[in-house]
């Protein structure tokens, strides 16, 4: 086996371009015209193929490494020697085409000097029916000689077609979103004027055979690089080019995320594959909108998650029985259409549990009864709310909130809790309930209980919590699903306490159980959070004096 070094080919007439993504690594096979590394120019990026098949050596480059014509970027041991003397035949035509072709090359840029000129897209290899993504001119510029006039893209590559003449635009004949392959008329160009055509018309009879290749136009170069690229399917054309390389647009286009609307983390505001993963998990998370998505969003509003349910059902009920009509209250409308869709958007669990509460409730009642007097009643859901706090410190991330791919912890502790009022249900909240005794928070929410039944709740008073209690127990119930209140992660339901038998290893005794619902949000906590969430809560209504350590 012979070992090959490959070469960066003719890249036209960069200087260097940078190396930003190594497609193979030290061990890979490769296969003919596979590609082994992306360079990127300030207008093009582009990927490198392999002249020859085998096994790579040695990967002679690095990510951020500056290349040109003629560079070693990899060792391949050839299959065999058959493989290796195959491109060499084809190898010397290409190498010896400059000299013969310079010549008829210079000729049209003289006759250019006299009129218009037919631009047509040059060889760029065996693809067919490449996609027109944007235009670098317009009629009326004055166009030098190698000037881009346009980018075309496949799935491999992007290219810009540069022009063979020097003169002002007359005519574009294509537009983006045009599909072009080679010897399409793309453009009509005039001629510069005789004395400015008359410097590459002398060069053309030049004997010095150095000089040949180096006037040879840059449409061979694009050939050189494109002909060893497969043939391809573009994708639908947008206008701009993104600053991406090919394989991280096919990859965009294989999960349908609109490069247009990324913000690229890579080296100068490139797009990589993670900037898109990111981009996608965001979508999937409710947290990022499309514009296409956007645009989809019903007229009225809505959150536009495309959900594209069925209309709902339009039903004549005073066919079938008396009726009796009665608008919902505004507190319902308002709450209904956040509850709708804190439950589709929100991957919500619940976990169910037991705490005994009967020392609780004991301590409770000898409290009421020494503050007869004072005129407060403490409730148990006044010794719940300091229990939850306790707890939403052991474990933080039941205080916290989403906001995009960033978890924001809460130092403050505001308890929410559900309050039932003629009009509807409302959530006061207890603002910094670490620091407020039982007896206070009592009173706190008396007043606040008062001020929802009589409809004087302000924003400034349901505002700001970072855990919300739905607490049932006056009514009755066992256990239920609360759905969680956005951008909260977590809520606790309560329902009404038991006198339960419960078994201490020796015999049943009597014992108080309250029910307790933990609802969370999946994407920030785990089962095992919950369950332990749970437990230490239970432990600390069992014995309350937890709360002091």
């Amino acid at each position: 086996m012979a070992l090959i070094q490959i070469q960066v080919p003719d890249i036209g007439d960069f200087d260097e371009v940078g190396v930003i993504e190594l497609l193979v690594k030290p061990g890979d096979t490769v296969a003919l015209e596979q590609s082994l590394i992306t360079v990127e120019s300030d207008k093009a990026s582009m990927e490198i193929p392999s002249s020859h098949a085998g096994v790579v050596k040695a990967l002679t480059v690095k990510v951020g490494d500056k290349v040109k014509q003629g560079s070693v970027i990899v060792e391949l041991e050839a299959a065999d020697g058959g493989a290796a003397a195959a491109p060499a035949p084809a190898a010397a035509p290409t190498a010896a085409a400059p000299a013969p072709v310079a010549a008829p090359a210079a000729a049209p840029v003289a006759a250019a000097a006299g009129g218009p000129i037919n631009v047509h897209v040059p060889d760029i290899g065996d693809f067919k029916d490449v996609a027109v993504i944007e235009l670098l001119v317009q009629v009326g510029d004055a166009i030098k000689v190698e000037q881009s006039l346009f980018t075309v893209e496949s799935d491999k590559a992007s290219m810009e077609i540069p022009s063979p003449v020097a003169g002002t635009l007359k005519e574009l004949k294509i537009k983006v979103g045009d599909k072009v392959n080679i010897g399409d008329l793309v453009a009509v160009i005039e001629g510069a004027a005789a004395g400015a055509a008359s410097a590459p018309a002398s060069a053309a009879p030049s004997p010095a055979p150095v000089a040949a290749p180096a006037s040879a136009p840059a449409p061979a170069a694009t050939a050189a690089t494109a002909i060893a690229m497969p043939a391809h399917q573009p994708g639908s054309p947008t206008p701009g080019l993104p600053h991406a390389s090919p394989s991280v647009r096919k990859f965009a286009r294989e999960l349908g995320v609109p490069l247009a609307e990324l913000k690229g983390t890579g080296l100068k505001g490139r797009i990589t594959a993670e900037d898109v993963q990111a981009f996608t998990r965001s979508v999937m998370a409710g947290a990022v909108q499309t514009q296409a998505q956007a645009a989809r969003a019903p007229a009225g509003g809505g959150s536009g998650v495309g959900l594209d349910l069925l209309p709902w059902p339009k039903v004549d009920f005073a066919k079938f029985g008396p009726i009796e009509r009665k608008e919902l209250s505004r507190i319902k409308k308002i709450s209904g259409a956040n509850l709708t869709r804190n439950a589709i958007m929100i991957p919500a669990v619940t976990n169910h549990d037991d705490a005994d509460i009967t020392d609780l409730e004991a301590f409770r009642v000898s409290t009421n009864k020494e503050n007869e007097k004072g005129g407060v009643k403490v409730t148990m859901l006044a010794f719940l709310i300091k229990a939850c706090v306790a707890a939403l410190k052991k474990f933080p991330e039941f205080n916290s909130s989403l906001d995009g791919d960033a978890l924001i912890y809460k130092q403050y502790y505001h308890i929410g809790f559900a309050a039932d009022t003629p009009n509807g249900l409302v959530v006061p909240v207890i603002k910094d309930a670490d620091k407020k005794g039982v007896l206070q928070i009592s009173q706190e929410m008396g007043d606040l209980a008062k001020k929802a039944r009589d409809g004087k709740l302000g924003p400034a008073d349901m505002s700001g919590a970072t855990f919300t209690i739905s607490s049932l127990g006056g009514i009755g119930g066992r256990y239920f699903t609360p759905i969680i209140n956005a951008p909260e992660v977590a809520i606790l339901g309560v329902c009404r306490s038991t006198m339960e038998p419960v078994w201490d290893g020796k015999a049943f005794h009597p014992r108080l159980m309250l029910p307790l619902s933990l609802t969370w949000d999946h994407r920030v906590i785990d089962g095992a959070a919950a369950a332990r969430f749970n437990v230490y809560l239970g432990q600390i209504l069992a014995d309350f004096r937890r709360v002091l350590l």
